[in-house]
């Protein structure tokens, strides 16, 4: 019997282990490029499958034909622009033909790619034509014009190495893996649902009507990448489905993490994300009210219509390969005890219709006031609450000394994740350094004064939002220099006081290379 197609593995652009191996030596001696976060997951979904039938960065041609009419050059459906954006310095110092490394933001190469095309979009078409107005209070609008390289390369992306997760490996699944999993279940027809919130009953009730309806096995498929800005963060959304999962029966649904980049485009959106959960070997997807909609626009209006992503993903679902699930509006009614579809409900006069918007679920978890029990699971209410702790007992410091490129911020991200993985989740972590002398007197001041240089970021208030210097690099000065402060003390340092900083000199380039502090300061969102 053949394999069913969902089942059937798709191409990966990675190369073999012992390729891999060699590629990255050579790839050492290429030009550079720092991917971005957003384009650090799109460079894993492209390198995993996740984004077939893509091979690489979009060229020009390809770039046009999906902005005007959400075609690839050859024809093939491809609603999502996918380009490598990069600063007109590193344009310039590009030739076409040319092979570049893709490191992430810790200088890891996890890629090449070979440079076929240089070119400066018109960004308001694009906003235009795949977010359907050039208006900044689109998030996807506001990063297109004031975030993303202002020219766009395109061409062939090979493979090395995934990026390094260190949270939910296990929850963390290749399309082909996901493919793999289900032949192994005996899964033919799986019904994915797409969330970058926490679940709660009216999502239950959601899922268990598409997985009935659909006569389908469910995949819960979160996206932990970049969502929308104030979404809650992944680590608590993550924990928030695992207490969900018992909910469920078991045997019938599996959940997996997905390191998807968001674009809040709406209709266009829906096709992108089916066409994503056809590659992972879904057969059925939902699509619910406002699919991946960014809200409001500078008018006050919502950006897009209801139901105009059903709309445009029915229309297209043939080609995709995969079944629309479509559901609206889940509202509670109270006489009845259960949730059922804003649209269908035929006596709504006769009864009481209960929601919870999500602004007010919000002010209720600010305040500490109930959330009742109609409306979420008090497991996902408990870590919820995490987030909104009380100011005393919002965060803590961290901090790595050592020389420079010994491996401080590699370890400081590391710990960040696992801990938030863990625990109830920072907002932030921020790795920082300056740059301070290596002298006997500076290093005995550093270890002796650690909560003198680290409290103004602890002080910080709102909390501190990305990395803004990385190991043995002054980029600003929101850690004061050492040096600037008053003179240093007797160099007489107790060892008790020395453990206060984990030394990761061992790994350091060079015993001449300038000594650096980085201070990982961990905050949550004050409420």
């Amino acid at each position: 019997m053949p394999m069913s197609s969902n089942l059937a593995p798709i191409p990966e652009l990675y190369v073999s282990y012992d390729s891999a191996q060699k590629l990255k030596v050579e790839a050492a001696e290429l030009t550079s490029h720092d991917l971005t976060p957003r384009q650090i997951c799109d460079l894993e979904l492209l390198m995993n499958g996740g984004f077939n039938p893509l091979k690489g960065f979009l060229s020009e041609e390809d770039y046009n034909g999906v902005v005007e009419n959400m075609r690839l050059a050859d024809g093939q459906l491809w609603p999502m622009p996918i380009t490598l954006d990069v600063s007109e310095d590193f344009a310039a110092s590009i030739e076409i033909g040319q092979d570049i490394a893709l490191r992430d933001q810790e200088g890891v190469i996890l890629g090449t790619m070979t440079v076929t095309d240089r070119w400066e979009p018109n960004k308001s078409r694009e906003a235009e034509m795949v977010f359907g107005a050039d208006d900044d209070a689109h998030p996807a609008v506001n990063y297109l014009h004031n975030t993303a390289g202002k020219i766009y390369l395109g061409g062939p992306v090979t493979g090395i190495q995934q990026p390094v997760h260190y949270d939910f490996r296990a929850r963390r699944d290749t399309p082909n893996e996901l493919r793999a999993y289900f032949r192994k279940l005996g899964w033919r027809k799986v019904v994915a649902f797409q969330t970058r919130n926490p679940l709660h009953r009216a999502h239950q009730e959601l899922t268990f009507r598409a997985a009935r309806e659909a006569q389908a096995n469910l995949l819960i498929h979160p996206v932990v990448g970049m969502t929308k800005p104030g979404d809650v963060d992944h680590f608590t959304r993550v924990r928030c489905y695992e207490a969900v999962l018992d909910k469920y029966p078991a045997a019938t649904t599996s959940m997996s993490l997905l390191n998807l980049a968001m674009r809040m485009a709406g209709p266009r959106e829906a096709v992108w994300h089916g066409i994503i959960r056809k590659n992972h070997g879904c057969t059925h997807f939902i699509v619910g009210r406002d699919h991946a909609g960014p809200g409001k626009n500078s008018a006050g209006e919502d950006f897009y219509g209801p139901y105009d992503a059903q709309d445009l993903f029915r229309a297209h679902q043939e080609e995709i390969g995969i079944e629309m699930v479509d559901f609206k509006h889940m509202v509670y009614v109270q006489e009845r005890a259960q949730y059922e579809p804003n649209d269908e409900i035929e006596d709504k006069d006769n009864v009481t219709i209960l929601n919870i918007s999500g602004t007010e679920l919000r002010r209720r978890l600010s305040e500490g006031l109930e959330i009742p029990e109609w409306f979420s699971f008090p497991e996902v209410v408990a870590e919820l609450r995490k987030t909104k702790p009380p100011r005393a007992q919002q965060g803590f410091t961290v901090f790595f000394t050592g020389f420079s490129g010994s491996g401080k911020s590699t370890i400081a991200n590391a710990l960040m994740v696992i801990s938030c993985g863990k625990t109830s989740a920072p907002s932030w972590a921020s790795p920082k350094s300056t740059a301070i002398s290596t002298s006997s007197v500076s290093v005995m001041w550093r270890l002796r004064s650690p909560k003198t240089v680290v409290s103004p970021s602890v002080r910080q208030s709102p909390p501190m939002r990305p990395p803004v210097a990385m190991c043995g690099k002054r980029l600003n000065n929101s850690v004061p220099s050492l040096r600037s402060m008053s003179p240093p003390p007797s160099r007489n340092v107790s060892a008790a006081t020395a453990r206060v900083c984990i030394s990761s000199r061992a790994k350091a380039r060079s015993r001449s290379s300038p000594g650096s502090l980085t201070p990982m300061t961990c905050r949550r969102t004050p409420s």
